[in-house]
């Protein structure tokens, strides 16, 4: 079964932020990120016990990205880049799942040595999130994914045209950020790539 993550973006988001939580949510992904590097550490909180309920009442996973004490505050999992993971390494133990974003074979082995639960790697393709950066490609996925045994995703720019190709890479899935977050349908473009990536 490939994995579907989805990572949030509050100043792309085309609604009520919270009501496109629910939305998503209800389409049952398999996490959702909370991301919103922009919010105060008090807001933040704030937002990610809101968040928390709704993945839980759909159960869905839930993880909060680099700050590591509202995450535990709201007894969601963790996700980190890289640097922050091997800084904090023994500051995270008692979190259930870690995840760690990772934009190299060596930072994959190491994370993984590390205890992290599951990898993205990125970005795959171009990306307005990362303009004027070279996507690291396909081949990048496929040797991240060789490398380790604990799953990868791959993200960035991938579309519901491209997610065929990340999987054909032995990626475990993919996450995706700005699409759901603009995109009219959130319920149905979820299940539509839930689909088509276990078909």
């Amino acid at each position: 079964m490939s994995m579907l993550f989805v990572i949030t973006s509050s100043k792309s988001c085309k609604e009520d932020f919270l009501t496109r939580i629910k939305r998503i949510a209800s389409a049952n992904p398999d996490r959702i990120i909370l991301r919103e590097k922009h919010l105060s550490q008090d807001d933040l909180l704030k937002l990610a016990i809101k968040c928390k309920e709704i993945c839980d009442k759909y159960s869905v996973a839930f993880s909060v990205n680099s700050n590591i004490e509202v995450a535990r505050k709201v007894n969601a999992d963790i996700h980190l880049p890289y640097k922050l993971f091997v800084e904090n390494n023994e500051n995270i133990k008692d979190f259930s799942t870690i995840g760690v974003s990772v934009h190299s074979i060596s930072e994959a082995e190491t994370a993984e040595m590390l205890g992290a639960s599951y990898l993205i790697a990125g970005h795959i393709f171009a990306t307005d999130c990362k303009k004027g950066l070279k996507p690291r490609g396909l081949e990048y996925l496929s040797d991240i994914s060789k490398a380790v045994k604990i799953p990868v995703l791959g993200i960035g720019g991938i579309s519901l045209e491209r997610l065929s190709s990340v999987l054909q890479t032995g990626a475990a899935g993919a996450c995706v950020m700005s699409h759901f977050m603009n995109c009219d349908n959130p319920e149905s473009e979820v299940s539509v790539f839930k689909k088509f990536a276990n078909d």
